[in-house]
């Protein structure tokens, strides 16, 4: 028996599913998760030490590779002072300070823990900054696992066939207004209905939960309007997007600036992390100024605002995410090549460093319709066939994947031979 299997058994009797996170369990794909022991540069390596090409990037904040050896250091470097103080510390407003110069829609923020724990509380602020209980979101849109966001959710919810929670009141669920991603019809629709009704819209600007879904045309400029024109607020959920598709997030890349963003992952460094922020009118409404409560025992943790402070350093080089973008749209055209070459529907769509693919004739996949009615079986092929070959995707058709700089030509024609070798099994099966 492997070791990551004997692991795995053992997870089971004191973990729910022997995992601390649904889709890690493998229940879309099949099979058994591999238990990961280190990382280096675009590579992981397991408890029986074979080694992968990594597409997967702890789900996006390892932008810079595994183990990057100066975020590293500086890691080692200040957990030599202590772990964490419960109280202000001076690099807390380092990393603030930085965010906000690169995002000029953020004028104050926030550090939480967690991308839920941003979102979550960005809702809060909205709903008290404008007195309304209404929020709209987007179907197959992920935006952490508080009850408010948990309807027509993305993510996990998808992979295990559960866009809905137990648990989740019904009160919450009349609040909540699920509209078709990239749909301008229905967003100016509901408006004309309820749109008085409505604290804010919550969207991935580039949906990532449900593969990888970019903004249609006019979609995110629809949503700009229709709260100008209402009195609502507009939250890009830029946990997954931010720093990872531009240096300034999504909405550098498309032009858009919404009153509240969340964020996550990137700004960690692959530390746990989170953050909200935004106008300084809406957030001067957060404790101690205001009356909108949020706290954390944790948040801003020094070992958590080195590691963000240093990634977003290294990424601020010049012509960093020109090449990133590069090397994700070649490596997607590569991938739909071959898989033209072997007869296979196949689609893919990509931002910055960000990917999806679908097994579908599709000529671009622009909403969960569409996702749910791609091959998913032709997927879970797929996917094992990669990771008997040493290639690492997300264990699921419904997450995206990511590209680091530590990735180069090497590992790409690795990826590119074992998905030569898989879309031949699809073809022949």
């Amino acid at each position: 028996m492997k070791r990551s299997e004997a692991l795995f058994e053992e997870a089971q009797k004191f973990m729910p599913g022997g995992v601390n996170s649904p889709v890690r369990a493998f229940l879309r794909v099949g099979g058994k998760p591999i238990f990961f022991k280190s990382g280096k540069g675009a590579y992981l390596y397991d408890e029986d030490d074979q080694e992968f090409v990594d597409y997967v990037a702890s789900w996006g904040p390892m932008i810079l590779g595994h183990a990057h050896p100066q975020v590293i250091s500086a890691l080692q470097k200040v957990a030599g002072n202590g772990l964490g103080f419960g109280a202000p510390t001076a690099i807390e407003t380092e990393l603030a300070k930085k965010i906000c110069s690169i995002m000029p829609s953020i004028e104050m923020i926030r550090m939480v823990n967690s991308g839920t724990e941003a979102t979550m509380s960005a809702i809060r602020i909205a709903r008290g900054f404008t007195g309304r209980d209404k929020i709209v979101k987007f179907e197959g849109c992920y935006h952490g696992h508080s009850d408010s966001l948990l309807v027509k959710a993305g993510s996990g919810a998808l992979t295990l066939g559960e866009p809905d929670s137990l648990g989740v009141p019904a009160s919450f669920v009349a609040n909540t207004l699920p509209l078709e991603f990239n749909n301008s019809d229905q967003v100016r629709e509901i408006f004309t209905q309820v749109g008085k009704e409505i604290a804010c819209i919550i969207v991935e600007p580039v949906a990532g939960n449900m593969s990888c879904i970019p903004p249609a045309p006019g979609f995110l400029e629809c949503l700009r309007e229709v709260c100008d024109e209402y009195g609502t607020l507009l939250i890009f959920d830029e946990v997954m997007t931010g720093f990872r598709v531009a240096l300034g997030g999504a909405q550098s890349l498309y032009g858009i600036q919404p009153d509240l963003t969340t964020l996550g992952k990137v700004i960690g460094g692959g530390m746990p992390v989170g953050a909200f922020g935004g106008r300084r009118d809406i957030m001067q409404t957060v404790a101690p100024l205001g009356k909108v409560y949020q706290a954390g025992t944790l948040s801003g943790n020094p070992i958590a605002m080195t590691a963000g402070l240093e990634t977003l350093g290294l990424i601020e080089a010049p012509g960093f995410f020109d090449t990133l973008n590069e090397n994700t749209r070649n490596l997607m055209m590569s991938m739909q090549s071959l898989a033209k070459d072997s007869d296979i529907p196949f689609t893919t769509n990509q931002v910055g460093g960000m990917f999806g693919f679908f097994f579908s004739s599709a000529h671009q996949v622009t909403n969960l319709s569409q996702v749910m009615n791609s091959n998913t079986d032709a997927f879970n092929i797929f996917f094992n066939s990669m990771l008997e070959q040493g290639i690492n995707l997300a264990p699921s058709p419904f997450e995206s994947g990511f590209v680091s700089a530590a990735h180069g030509q090497t590992e790409f024609d690795k990826t590119l031979a074992a998905a030569a070798v898989a879309f031949t099994t699809l073809k022949q099966g």
